[in-house]
């Protein structure tokens, strides 16, 4: 693989970037922005210029001419309608990720961070002669849809099912397991297991993800600080009882659920040595969230008609055995389990960019159609 590139991920507090040259990452770093300095900003939006300058500062500080560079990628914002695939960052987007339309989020800056260096990348490269362009682009943004129009239908008009899922790392984790049996992605159906902090399972077949969950909407398994779908009826005694903010209900669904809202942290490697020292309590919340994903992975088999070829458990929790080994134990006679722990979403954009490099993957324009 030829080429350069750099891969940019956008967190709450953090910038990752990855640095790759003829496919080999050369460095990774986390930049930190302490809550100092994020303070300064009324909006993470408003922190554009920040992260940009704090990249293009290592960069250099490691001896990188950003006039080097062919490909920056990004971690795709919260954007419809769009499907899986590979985006030239452009106007469209930039616009739309700028309106908070789809929702508000860290992520939404990374292609605004690309369109930018890659700005500067090409002014270097005309001040010394040099003709080709390097291009910004993201890939598999989370909002990515592709469900089954069946899929999509809610129990009532006003709440139709949406996506919202670990898209880039789920989607390599198919490329992963495809090529492992030496075919494409599009000859396999796969259900995928992303577990981390917030949890999502995925539906993939012939190349498409044709169900999923709204990981962030409130639908789902339990995680480690998100509750997964609740019960309709004790919601809405919640949100009528007056004694809780529009804000403070989401908090509990999305942050503060889960194993933080029982016991006040969401590290499960902490909370695995509890249960094994004998806290019974601890032990029935990783029964029940053992129990959990795996009850999602049989519903999503039904979407296929149980004719699954492998179910992947992917993303940090997967580096706990008591907990892969648990749901292994429950779905298996689904389809064979194969575990991928963690999850490395600067190479799996690094890997979408060599495949734009090389031809491999085609290249879409972002038009929204609901403006």
């Amino acid at each position: 693989m030829e080429g350069r590139i750099l891969a940019i991920n956008t967190g709450s507090t953090s910038t990752k970037i990855g640095f790759f040259d003829a496919g080999v990452k050369v460095f990774e770093q986390n930049i930190a922005h302490s809550a100092e300095t994020l303070a300064n900003y009324k909006s993470v939006m408003d922190q554009e210029a920040m992260r940009r300058d704090s990249i293009t500062d290592f960069l250099r500080s490691e001896g990188v001419e950003l006039e080097t560079i062919d490909v920056v990628m990004a971690r795709g914002g919260l954007i419809t309608p769009v499907v899986t695939g590979v985006y030239e960052v452009g106007e469209a987007m930039l616009e739309m990720l700028a309106t908070g339309r789809d929702g508000v989020h860290a992520c939404n800056l990374s292609a605004f961070i690309a369109d930018d260096i890659a700005a500067e990348v090409n002014a270097l490269r005309r001040a010394k002669g040099v003709e080709a362009v390097c291009r910004a682009y993201i890939a598999d943004p989370p909002m990515a849809d592709e469900m089954l129009p069946e899929a999509k239908l809610g129990g009532r008009p006003e709440f139709p099912r949406r996506t919202l899922f670990h898209a880039l790392n789920s989607r390599a984790m198919v490329r992963r397991y495809a090529k492992s049996i030496g075919k494409s992605p599009k000859e396999v159906t796969v259900i995928v297991a992303h577990m981390g902090g917030g949890s999502s399972v995925s539906v993939h077949r012939n190349g498409l993800v044709i169900d999923t969950t709204d990981s962030l909407g409130g639908d789902g398994p339990i995680t480690p600080e998100r509750a997964g779908t609740v019960p309709a009826f004790p919601l809405v005694e919640m949100c009528f009882s007056g004694k809780y903010t529009k804000a403070e209900i989401q908090k509990m669904l999305v942050g503060r659920g889960g194993a933080v809202s029982y016991f006040g942290t969401n590290d499960f490697l902490e909370l695995t040595k509890m249960a094994d020292e004998g806290n019974a309590d601890v032990k029935l919340f990783l029964d029940a969230y053992c129990l959990s994903i795996s009850k999602y992975i049989g519903y999503f088999s039904t979407v296929v008609s149980g004719k699954v070829d492998a179910i992947i458990l992917t993303g940090g929790i997967a580096r706990n055995r008591r907990v892969t080994d648990t749901i292994a134990g429950r779905v298996d006679f689904i389809a064979p389990v194969v575990v991928y722990p963690g999850e490395d979403e600067l190479q799996s954009l690094a890997e979408n960019g060599y495949g734009v490099l090389s031809g491999e993957f085609e290249v879409r324009q972002y038009h929204d159609s609901a403006m």
